[in-house]
C-alpha cells in the first residue's frame, strides 16, 4: 500500500475542489449519507424481520394441551 503523506492528501483536496466545487462535494456528500442512513435501516429493519419470524416459528413450533392434568385423566377415564 502505497505511503501518502498529509501533504499529497492535502493537494488531493485542493485539486478535488477546484474540479468539482464545494456545491457539488456538499451535495454529493449529502446524497452518500442520505444512501449510507438508508442502508443501515433497511439492514435493521432486516434483521427485526428475521427475529420476529424467528419468534412467530418458535410460538407455531409449541401446541401444547393447556387443560389442566386432572381433567385429562377424567376424560380418558370416561
Amino acid at each position: 500500500m502505497p505511503n501518502i503523506s498529509p501533504g499529497s492528501l492535502l493537494l488531493i483536496l485542493v485539486i478535488v475542489l477546484v474540479i468539482f466545487g464545494t456545491k457539488r462535494l456538499r451535495s454529493l456528500g449529502t446524497d452518500l449519507g442520505g444512501a449510507v442512513k438508508g442502508f443501515r435501516s433497511a439492514m435493521s429493519e432486516a434483521e427485526a424481520d428475521e427475529s420476529s419470524e424467528k419468534i412467530e416459528k418458535s410460538e407455531d413450533d409449541a401446541s401444547f394441551d393447556s387443560t389442566p392434568i386432572e381433567e385429562n385423566e377424567e376424560k380418558k377415564g370416561a
